[in-house]
Parts: C-alpha cells; sequence; structure tokens
C-alpha cells in the first residue's frame, strides 16, 4: 500500500469526534486559498480529504437512512463551520470599532455567522451522500451538491455570497477569466473536480492505469482549459489605457471611530477636500488640483452628516471642483417623515454632485447588510438591546431599485454600494443597466475590518464581478483598497490599505457582451445537469 493509499485509509477510518475534528481542519486550511494568503495548492489535499472522509460515512452500513444523513451532514458542517470561520473571523472587528457597545456580541460575529452559513455545507454533503458511489462519480456529485448549495447561500433570505468556493480556484486575472463564460456559481462546480479528482484517483489501489486516466485526464482538461483560456483571453485584450475619461480615486484613510466622533465632522470634509487636491504620490503627491480630471471618486457614506442639510458643505464641493468635473460619493439621504419624525426613512447612497455645487442624480442602496444597516427582527432584537452597527435610528431603508447614473456622460454606470458588488449577475439580472451601464462604480468603506483579510477578499470578488459583467469597475474605499479595474480583472490603478492619498486612471473601455451575461444560469444549470449526469453514470467505475 503506497503513501497515498494510507493517506485515503487515515481519513476513511476516522469516526466520530476525530471525523468531525479532521473536517473542520480541512475546512479551515481550505480558507488559506483565499485572498491575501491564495495558498490554492491546498485545495489538491483539503477537497480529496472531504471525499475521503465521506467514503467513510459511505462504507458504514450499520445506520438507519436519519442516522446515515445526520452521519453525513456532520462533516460537511463541520468542513464548512472551518472553512467559513477561516475566511470570515475578520468580521468581529467591526465590532471593535464602538467595542463598548458591540464587543459583546463578538462571539455571534465570529461563530454564530460561520456556523449558520456552514449549514449549506451540512446540506451538500446530505446529497451528496444520496449520490455517492465507490467510482469516481463521487466526486461529480460533490461538485453537483456543492455548486447547488452555494448558489443557495448566495440566494436563500437575503444571501451571504462572501468567498463562495469558486473564488478559490481565480486568485490573479489568469484564473479569472473562465467567469467571463461560468460565473462563480460555475466555477464552484468545476473547482471540485479539479482540486478532488488527481488525489482520489491516484490514492486508489492500483487496479490498473486505464481505470484511472479518465478522472485523470478530466482533472487535466479542465484545468488546461482554466488556464489556457485566461492567457488566451488577456492575450486578445490588452489593458487600454486610451480612454477619454479620466478619474482620480480619494482615499482619506480616515479611522472608523473617528469619522464616528462627534464633533470631527469638519475634520472629515476637510480631509477630504484637502487630500482631492493631491496629485498620486507617484508623482510627488504635491497639491496639484483637479483641471485635468472628469469625476472625482469618493467612498461609500463619504459625510458623518446628512449632506443635503450642510450647504457649507456643498459649497465647499463646488469650491473644490473645477469646470467640468463631477464628484461621485457615497452619502446619506433622508426622506421627509410624518409629524415627531422629520427626517423619515434614510437610505445609503450615491450621489453625483456637480462643479456647482447641485445634487444632480442620486441612487439607493437596495441590497442592506443584515445587522450592519438594518435589523432582521427589529422589535424583538432591540428588545433585548442589541442595535445595528450603523445606529441610524430604525435602520437604512433599502432603495425601490438600483438606478443607473448617466453623470452627464456618454458612458452611464451602475453603482454599488459595499457589498452589493459581491452579489454575481447585477448587471445580468438588471435589464435596464445590462443595455445602459458602460461601467460600474463601487464605494465602500472598509474601515471596519481594519487590516485584516476583509479589504482584500473584498477586492478579490470585486475584480471577479468586472469579469463576469464585462465592465470596467471603478471603486473607491475609505482605508483601501481603492482600484479601477478593467474588464479583464486587471489592477489599472491602486491605493493599498492603509494609505491616505489619491490615484488617476483612464476609464477602461468595456467589451463585449460576456457569455456570462447573456446565457450564465442556463451555462450554470447545464453543468450541475452535467455534473449529477457523472455522479450517475460513473457510479460503478471504480478507479480506487
Amino acid at each position: 500500500m503506497g503513501r497515498l493509499e494510507k493517506l485515503a485509509g487515515w481519513f476513511i477510518l476516522l469516526e466520530g469526534w476525530r471525523r468531525l475534528w479532521a473536517a473542520f481542519a480541512l475546512g479551515l486550511i481550505s480558507a488559506l486559498a483565499l485572498a491575501p494568503v491564495d495558498l490554492v495548492p491546498v485545495m489538491f489535499v483539503t477537497l480529496p480529504g472531504l471525499v475521503f472522509i465521506l467514503d467513510g460515512v459511505y462504507g458504514d452500513a450499520r445506520r438507519s437512512f436519519f442516522r446515515t444523513l445526520l452521519a453525513a451532514f456532520a462533516p460537511g458542517w463541520w468542513f464548512g463551520f472551518g472553512y467559513l470561520l477561516g475566511g470570515l473571523w475578520w468580521i468581529g472587528n467591526a465590532l471593535l470599532v464602538e467595542a463598548e457597545l458591540f464587543a459583546w456580541a463578538l462571539p455571534l460575529a465570529i461563530l454564530v455567522l460561520p456556523a449558520g452559513l456552514a449549514l449549506f455545507f451540512g446540506l451538500a454533503t446530505v446529497i451528496a451522500r444520496m449520490l455517492w458511489s465507490e467510482g469516481w462519480g463521487r466526486v461529480m456529485a460533490l461538485a453537483f451538491a456543492l455548486g447547488a448549495t452555494e448558489f443557495l447561500r448566495g440566494t436563500v433570505l437575503t444571501g451571504f455570497p462572501w468567498n463562495t468556493l469558486g473564488y478559490t480556484a481565480m486568485p490573479a486575472a489568469l484564473l479569472m477569466q473562465s467567469a467571463s463564460v461560468v460565473g462563480v456559481y460555475g466555477m464552484t462546480v468545476l473547482a471540485v473536480p479539479i482540486f478532488a479528482l488527481p488525489l482520489v484517483t491516484l490514492a486508489g489501489p492500483g487496479r490498473g492505469r486505464a481505470l484511472k486516466r479518465p478522472p485523470l485526464l478530466l482533472a487535466l482538461l479542465l484545468l488546461a482549459a482554466h488556464t489556457g483560456f485566461g492567457a488566451w483571453r488577456l492575450a486578445t485584450n490588452p489593458e487600454d489605457n486610451d480612454g477619454t475619461i479620466r478619474i482620480r480615486l480619494m482615499q482619506p484613510d480616515i479611522d472608523q471611530r473617528e469619522k464616528l466622533t462627534p464633533g470631527n465632522e469638519a475634520l472629515v470634509l476637510a480631509t477630504y477636500l484637502d487630500v482631492s487636491r493631491q496629485a498620486p504620490a507617484a508623482t510627488g503627491g504635491e497639491a496639484s488640483g483637479l483641471n485635468d480630471i472628469d469625476y472625482l471618486i469618493w467612498p461609500e457614506s463619504a459625510f458623518p452628516f446628512l449632506l443635503t442639510e450642510e450647504p457649507q458643505a456643498l459649497a465647499a464641493i463646488a469650491e473644490l471642483l473645477p469646470a467640468g468635473t463631477r464628484l461621485i460619493t457615497g452619502a446619506l439621504r433622508a426622506e421627509p417623515g410624518a409629524a415627531g419624525n422629520p427626517r423619515g426613512k434614510v437610505y445609503n447612497s450615491v450621489f453625483v454632485i456637480s462643479d456647482a455645487g447641485e445634487i444632480e442624480e442620486a441612487s439607493d442602496k437596495t441590497h442592506l447588510v443584515p445587522f450592519g444597516e438594518y435589523l432582521p427582527f427589529q422589535d424583538l432584537l432591540e428588545a433585548i438591546g442589541l442595535e445595528q452597527l450603523t445606529r441610524v435610528q430604525g435602520g437604512f431603508e433599502p432603495g425601490s431599485q438600483r438606478r443607473v447614473l448617466q453623470a452627464a456622460s456618454s458612458r452611464p454606470f451602475l453603482p454599488l454600494i459595499c457589498y452589493e458588488v459581491v452579489f454575481s449577475g447585477a448587471i445580468r439580472d438588471n435589464p435596464t443597466a445590462q443595455s445602459a451601464a458602460s461601467w460600474i462604480v463601487n464605494l465602500t468603506n472598509d474601515a471596519w475590518f481594519g487590516h485584516t483579510p476583509g479589504p482584500y477578499q473584498h477586492l478579490r470578488q470585486t475584480r471577479v464581478r468586472a469579469v463576469e459583467e464585462g465592465l470596467p469597475i471603478v471603486r473607491a474605499a475609505n482605508t483601501g483598497i481603492s482600484a479601477i479595474i478593467d474588464p479583464m480583472g486587471r489592477l489599472v490603478a491602486k491605493l493599498p490599505v492603509g494609505m491616505r492619498g489619491t490615484a488617476d486612471g483612464r476609464l477602461p473601455a468595456a467589451i463585449s457582451t460576456t457569455f456570462f451575461i447573456r446565457f450564465g444560469t442556463w451555462i450554470f444549470a447545464t453543468l450541475l445537469a452535467i455534473s449529477l449526469a457523472g455522479s450517475l453514470l460513473f457510479r460503478g467505475r471504480r478507479s480506487n
């Protein structure tokens, strides 16, 4: 028996808590494949390890049907809990911004959120167990199950698709291009055989090379197609630095606690104005004005006040902007309410402000962050002392629809605020945006998460959105990472985490409509159907 067979046998023979702790460890290690570590090779071990653990569940026929399903659910849940804990622990940092108010909820953020989301991984291994066999089709069963349940994780209730498993196969622009065809959920389906088939096949007992060739060849072909398509697409779409629209990103790098401190409103605005005048650090960083800039971009919720109630702030912006330059900024927007509630509804919005200091257009955030921007079951949770992090009385209201903003340009844009950009299909699922938008503006405030993996993961997912949609994305973040991203997911300009300053660049051109935009839903459904068929077709073709 070879070393790989012994490794597989060790996982298969695990029982009880040893099996569950092993599944948890495999999931935790899998999180190393995410940004910013990007240790993707671990996936070639961790996913096969999960397959071997499920082999052990499959091999134990002594249980009742219910106990069999529970035995299949448990390792999937523990794997998912490890993966999500390792990938999302940094969310707890948001509760430390005002620790005196929210530190008590730290265990809820760090443990309860991953535990709840891990239910989808448990469901995946239950589905896979129902399709399990001794052949290499069991890997296809896992691909089908994880693809379907990761889609559900990003959709059910409000959805939370952060760190969808497919991102582990897309650490660089070269490996992001497949998303232009299959999207991140389709990439999840394809990633499972790419990562799992080699070790699962090679760790099988030697029953003839002929039986091992098909799964190894499939994994090799999928990997070659994934990388080859990326290389071809990048080569045939060189970087476009000749755009006519000139962009300046302004990254103020203001600590979130400082921004929230009452009395700092004037200081925050002054910082924005001063930094906006600076030339990029690459050209010396000296004050240079904005005469050559078409759009100045500020981050999400830029102002710790209602801009419409502060005419002197709008006047200062008008003084900053030269003729023809417009400001695209995040801001709070309020609608008048009934008597006794003069502000009424409050929205997290994007404003387009002219050089005269006039708000020309606005669009409201439609997909709010649970517990951050609104409280599910608000009356119940407020009764026990829980409030949303933003501390806007009553929480934010969701916008009725995403609006494409013209911004006095021949290239209208679709605004996506904060984590709206992590939801796949923002353009595909919006007919107006699909026909009108030629770029995306993503405004965010990742200061909540400090110097953790959060901002890096957010940028990674934003880059994949650009590839899926075939549109450039201009991203402004309070503390980083701000960037101009071309439709290939390449970084045209960038401001790293923790840097105060500006970055200038030209808006890259959009490319022709991607296959994902036109056929993404059908392609994903087809991949699920193929993986399901593969799980049934190769049930008895044993290669291990």
